[in-house]
């Protein structure tokens, strides 16, 4: 048998690897190996391993949604700690996934001043965000950590996930923010930016944001 390491292993940009029979012993491994300032994302699920090699656009996209959904908090006035892109993980659920973006929201006092996550003890993140098209993997590693609303914007289009009864229902309302279009304000926005830019369309947003709050 040969072993490869991963550090070994090139994955192209915007790309994913599979590999299977993983143990959850050897899924923390190779977490150890890889270490937490890495390029790639990794997510796991019952044995399976997915590595995924994030491109360019991906990385703009989802600072961008991240900050519109900060943008959000703020002119509601509602507190929120955000986590960003940490592996969250549970061997009594076999899964694992790491999020472009997270927040704790409705749980924020809870995790206010935590450095670390340990959903053994912690509860999962109230919101996670993925870029892209989310795999199988993925998504089954959500369910399995019960993480309660999932965004996933894909081909340009945001869609909602909601949890119920431990899988994802695709919704046109966020529960997080339910008086706002967030589909439409957040898909427009990063259509927008394109042409005008990073600074320019999240002032945009703002303001939508505002009159919308005083409609």
């Amino acid at each position: 048998m040969v072993t490869l390491q991963l550090r070994q292993i090139d994955i192209p940009l915007g790309q994913r690897v599979l590999f299977h029979q993983v143990s959850w012993r050897e899924f923390e491994a190779i977490l150890e190996e890889l270490g937490e300032h890495r390029a790639a994302r990794l997510a796991y699920s019952k044995g399976t391993l997915e590595l995924r090699m994030p491109s360019p656009e991906h990385e703009v996209d989802k600072e961008l949604i991240g900050d519109m959904v900060k943008i959000l908090l703020e002119e509601l006035e509602v507190d929120c700690e955000c986590f960003g892109s940490i592996t969250f993980k549970r061997e009594t659920k076999q899964g694992g996934v790491e999020p472009d973006q997270c927040f704790y929201i409705q749980n924020h006092q809870i995790m206010r001043g935590k450095r670390r996550v340990d959903l053994a003890v912690n509860p999962p993140p109230d919101l996670a965000i993925e870029i892209d098209v989310t795999s199988k993997t993925q998504l089954e590693a959500y369910e399995a950590l019960q993480i309660p609303e999932l965004w996933r914007y894909e081909r340009n289009q945001l869609q909602i996930n909601i949890l119920e009864d431990g899988k994802y229902l695709e919704s046109q309302i966020s529960p997080i923010f339910p008086g706002l279009p967030i589909i439409e304000l957040i898909t427009e926005s990063l259509v927008q930016s394109v042409s005008l830019g990073r600074s320019p369309t999240l002032r945009l947003f703002r303001n939508q944001v505002r009159q919308l709050n005083r409609e």
